[in-house]
């Protein structure tokens, strides 16, 4: 099962270097993010898609050690490894401290980075697996209705609960409240556990696949020109203008009136 690994590095070359020039994927990593600071880096994190860090610990305002302290406070399931270049025993003894096992001195070869990685990678899909199934194993016991939810994880095809989450999501669109947690709740599965399956799957997460529908959906109805930016908004689920107008601008790099404008001048052409 492939993951998002964010690097968090204050030298900006060496984070952007190291982003390109190591074949990821080659240790089980999907997208590499990159922050140069710690107050970037929790942006980062909140959005939900990062498992793994790889983070400096020497960096200005905010060392890594204290920015792994918020993410152990904040109960976020993320492994963290250590990059620095001070042997310092008081360094390696904070980062144990805060579940940290992987401490490299750099400079580092990128083949031991790597391998760092893959290692943690493997122990931390190991203990999420146990982790959401003992959650929702709890769950099942409490209520009795929701043991066959419980049976049908081990059960139910990947690849066919994709394709009835997307289903899901198509007809959704239009609700604001579209979400991780409400196609989770909806399957009757763990938010954590139904998103790994639909990535596994698509490549992407639930969120994004979201995002992208509305977009596609919202463009669709644009060009028609039967409905006007704000209608639309509130078709593809957004009740704020403002969101969706920065949501499809970031999308297509254009605004959503640019798209009827366009759309407009083709009919008039023709």
């Amino acid at each position: 099962m492939m993951m998002n690994l964010l690097i968090v590095n204050d030298e900006e070359l060496t984070a952007d270097t190291m982003k390109e020039d190591i074949c990821w994927k080659d240790y089980g990593i999907d997208e590499v993010f990159v922050a140069y600071n710690a107050v970037s880096a929790r942006t980062c994190i909140n959005s939900g898609n990062i498992d793994i860090l790889l983070c400096d610990i020497e960096m200005p305002r905010e060392s890594g050690l204290a920015l792994l302290k918020w993410v152990r406070e904040n109960n976020k399931l993320i492994e963290c490894i250590f990059l620095t270049c001070h042997a310092s025993f008081e360094y390696a003894r904070q980062a144990i401290s805060l579940g940290c096992r992987e401490y490299l001195l750099m400079p580092a070869r990128y083949e031991d980075i790597g391998a760092a990685v893959k290692k943690v990678a493997d122990r931390l899909e190991a203990a999420r697996s146990e982790s959401i199934l003992h959650e929702y194993g709890e769950a099942a016991l409490q209520n009795s209705a929701d043991v066959s939810d419980w049976k049908s994880i081990q059960k139910k095809d990947p690849g066919e609960l994709t394709r009835e989450i997307k289903q899901y999501i198509k007809k959704s669109l239009g609700e604001e409240s579209l979400s991780v947690a409400s196609v989770a709740e909806q399957f009757h599965f763990h938010p954590v556990y139904i998103n790994r399956v639909f990535r596994s799957q698509t490549g992407k997460s639930i969120s994004q696949f979201i995002i992208d529908e509305r977009m596609r959906l919202a463009e669709k109805l644009l060009k028609s020109g039967n409905y006007s930016v704000n209608s639309v908004a509130l078709m593809v689920g957004y009740h704020n203008y403002l969101s969706f107008f920065s949501a499809f601008k970031k999308h297509f790099g254009c605004t959503p009136s640019a798209i009827g404008q366009k759309n407009e001048k083709t009919r008039i052409l023709q």
